[in-house]
């Protein structure tokens, strides 16, 4: 969102669902990483109906989006439309490596692990839950067409590439729904290979680089 664009209204919607201790608690929980309303709630220990309607502020104010899940089709992800939102000053989080996770390991989380690569000095590693045989010709394409080098050949195993010290990031819902709490952060981005079109691949490259410019700075070499 940017803030020279909107209206004197849309502007103090804004302000507006900021003015309240439990909606900017939730922006500063999706400063990184996506949550689900019961996660959102286990946070805020306030009843359903409330963390619902904090939700719908910020929503109508267009500072959070809201996506089904990929996997459990029962469940919703929120997610900050608006990185520049926080104002408090980030923590360093020291890491020894990011590894990004997805199914099949053939395009969101590869793509992810060469923005990294590029962007950070902290090692990276990609790799699936059910990798599939071969990396998405969509996921090379764009690639190609950003200039970017992906850094495997392959899709790989998460089992057999996985440490203990990892920063994992699961890019896809359904990776993040099976490995629950050993994922550090979950980036709820729509799967560009069920989608088939350059468009759906050029989308899932445009949010991978937003997110990861955001945390690259706020992580730290162990």
């Amino acid at each position: 969102m940017n803030i020279e664009r909107m209206t004197p209204d849309e502007r103090a919607a804004r302000h507006a669902a900021l003015a309240e201790v439990a909606r900017i608690t939730v922006v500063d929980e999706l400063a990184l990483g996506d949550r689900s309303p019961s996660e959102l709630q286990a946070v805020l220990g306030l009843p359903s109906n409330l963390v619902a309607h904090h939700l719908k502020v910020l929503e109508d104010a267009g500072l959070v989006a809201r996506r089904r899940s990929e996997g459990d089709k029962r469940r919703t992800y929120l997610t900050l439309a608006d990185m520049t939102t926080g104002e408090g000053e980030p923590i360093p989080l020291a890491v020894s490596r990011v590894v990004f996770v997805c199914s099949a390991n053939s395009a969101r989380s590869q793509l992810a692990a060469a923005l990294w690569a590029q962007t950070s000095d902290i090692p990276v590693a990609s790799a699936g839950t059910h990798p599939a045989e071969q990396i998405a010709l969509g996921a090379k394409a764009v690639a190609e067409r950003h200039a970017l080098k992906l850094i495997a050949a392959a899709p790989q195993q998460l089992a057999t590439i996985l440490d203990g010290g990892d920063f994992v990031i699961a890019v896809c819902d359904n990776a993040y729904e099976e490995l629950g709490s050993s994922v550090s952060l979950h980036w709820s981005i729509p799967d560009p290979v069920a989608q088939g079109e350059d468009a759906a691949f050029d989308i899932a490259y445009a949010e991978l680089y937003r997110r990861i410019a955001t945390l690259a700075p706020r992580l730290i070499a162990a």
